[in-house]
């Protein structure tokens, strides 16, 4: 939604505003924090759940292949104002550009139940994504992780151990101009042989769109 209705009418004419960022978002299904999945698997300090999954070219993409290397996966749908506000500032591109070149893989997630192949095909045309999208309509791997909103973060380590799980960063509503990013801070410990810290965050963001 673009704009709200304002009940005065100079001149005869209705006014329209631009609604706050924060109150689209909330309109478009957004929460800090929700319900972890009942069979979610995924816990900080526990191996990662297994998973064999195909991205938006049809590559399949396993656990296994990336051991070894510490692995990010992000949940995401483009539909979100969250995920549009954090692609605009170009968060997790720079972030996945940044330490792509040090044994680190970025991928996104996509679980909503709606998504097409081809629907992801477009959105990393336009956004120029230098990484692939795994599809997950079914919401499989989504609910193997936890996975609650987009965008919601797992780090996973060389022994496929999940070393952090959480938000982006600390500024849900970007209000901030210098915000706490929790995954390059992630990153940055694992790759200097440390644990992160922290190691949990609460996500924020659009619930993730489940079938």
């Amino acid at each position: 939604m673009k704009a709200e209705f304002s009940a005065h009418r100079p001149w005869g004419r209705s006014l329209w505003r631009p609604l706050p960022w924060s109150v689209a978002a909330m309109l478009a299904g957004a929460v800090l924090a929700a319900p972890a999945p009942a069979q979610a698997l995924a816990r900080v300090g526990k191996a990662a759940p297994a998973f064999s999954v195909k991205d938006e070219q049809g590559k399949k993409h396993r656990l296994a292949d990336y051991r070894g290397k510490v692995l990010v996966l992000e949940w995401t749908n483009p539909e979100c104002p969250f995920v549009k506000r954090h692609y605009r500032k170009k968060t997790m591109t720079r972030l996945a550009k940044a330490f792509g070149g040090r044994e680190v893989v970025w991928l996104a997630v996509n679980s909503s139940h709606f998504n097409k192949p081809a629907d992801t095909r477009a959105w990393r045309r336009q956004q120029g994504l230098p990484y692939a999208t795994l599809q997950d309509p079914g919401g499989k791997l989504g609910r193997a992780f936890g996975a609650r909103t987009t965008p919601h973060m797992f780090v996973i380590g060389p022994k496929s151990i999940v070393r952090y799980v959480g938000a982006i960063d600390d500024d849900p509503y970007g209000e901030n101009d210098k915000p706490k990013n929790y995954v390059k801070g992630s990153l940055q410990a694992l790759l200097a042989g440390k644990d992160p810290r922290p190691a949990k965050t609460k996500p924020y963001g659009c619930s993730v769109k489940y079938k």
